[in-house]
């Protein structure tokens, strides 16, 4: 590779390092928890847990469920019920002021499907967990921190690729995975920053290109709302304000009857950012570890409840839906969170050798004043 040429890549990788380095840092450091966030809430007491009875209890219908929390936060409007694979009697809850609340001033809480009590989640309104969330997710800016958050894992992919592309000739020099432990300091981190970079490669890559697809979620919601969910609904744009909802009672029926084989995954209330002012969107994901994450929206008429469309999936919503549970690993249980922690681990030590390299570099850089030189 001409001299001109690695300069120039050299340029790339040194600059977008930089300018991302501290947010990826935090971004790395903070994904470490996240990764086993359902452990850590479970060993903080974070976690709801529903009381034991028998396997064969009937659960309350979903009408009797929407009553259940209306009694617990009175006053509030419902927003979405949600189920989580763990436990199916377990019924995540979230409620706010008004339909339309943006999701961080929403109250998420737990109801037993047997019973209709209300569990408290501490760590989905404002616990350790969550604030780990938020500074990982947007930094507790909302929008521009999320738009800076994917500009920065632009940089990284950036700085991932150009940093690729120097190593390539430096592997012609030396046999892969030499450290020269004879030689200075400032060699022996260099060898470990360019090993440890290639080992993480193809994982850095995924979870930097996720990161900008995650990052970027208000914007697909948006524009999936503005294409898919205004085309299914325009029948209904000029029709007049519900002032009552039918019964939410045979909604997971009524989805299971034209999505079938597909499991509920969340229900949104009319009004919310997920259904419109005159329909119950029942997303419906698949059986299998894979499509669980790509999710099918049922519309169902809040008034009569009649089916008025089955959504197929833009193509944007589907890159969503695999890139959030792909960032933190959640496709292989265990096994790939702990492999997940460690190359978050290994990513975090090629960061910080990269800045430490840049600081000796440009020390070295600086010119040294002998007696002679020094000004009178």
């Amino acid at each position: 590779m001409k001299s001109k040429t690695i300069r120039r890549w050299s340029f790339v990788h040194t600059w977008t390092s930089l300018i991302c380095t501290v947010f990826l840092l935090m971004l790395a450091l903070t994904g470490l928890p996240l990764i086993f966030h359902h452990e850590i809430d479970h060993l903080l007491g974070d976690s709801a847990e529903l009381k034991q009875m028998p396997a064969d209890t009937p659960q309350l219908d979903l009408q009797q469920l929407v009553v259940a929390a209306q009694k617990h936060r009175p006053g509030e409007v419902m927003q979405y019920f949600g189920w989580e694979d763990d436990d199916p009697n377990g019924v995540v809850t979230i409620m706010a002021k008004t339909a339309g609340t943006e999701p961080n001033s929403s109250h998420t809480f737990m109801l037993d499907a047997r019973t209709g009590e209300a569990l408290e989640m501490p760590s989905a309104n404002g616990g350790l967990m969550m604030v780990m969330l938020r500074l990982h997710v947007d930094m507790f800016a909302g929008l521009p921190g999320k738009l800076l958050l994917a500009f920065m894992g632009l940089m990284f992919v950036a700085a991932i690729v150009s940093g690729t592309v120097l190593y390539l000739p430096f592997m012609r020099r030396l046999e892969f995975a030499t450290v020269r432990q004879d030689k200075s300091t400032r060699l022996r981190w260099l060898d470990l920053h360019n090993l440890i970079g290639v080992v993480t490669l193809t994982w850095a890559l995924v979870v930097g290109v996720t990161g900008v697809i995650s990052a970027c979620a208000d914007l697909i919601i948006a524009a999936w709302r503005t294409d898919s969910l205004s085309a299914m609904v325009a029948p209904y744009r000029d029709a007049p304000p519900l002032t009552q909802l039918a019964p939410a009672t045979r909604l997971l029926d009524i989805a299971k009857e034209v999505a079938p084989g597909m499991q509920p995954d969340f229900i949104a209330f009319p009004g919310t950012r997920f259904s419109s002012e005159h329909h119950y969107a029942v997303f419906m994901k698949g059986s299998t570890h894979l499509t669980s994450h790509l999710l099918t929206p049922v519309l169902i008429d809040a008034a009569t409840l009649q089916v008025t469309a089955v959504a197929e999936r833009p193509w944007y919503m589907d890159a969503m839906g695999m890139s959030q549970p792909l960032h933190f690993g959640d496709y292989g249980a265990m096994p790939m969170k702990i492999l997940w922690a460690t190359l978050d681990g290994l990513t975090i030590i090629v960061l910080g050798s990269g800045v430490y390299l840049w600081v000796v570099r440009r020390k070295a850089a600086k010119p040294v004043l002998t007696k002679t030189q020094v000004p009178a």
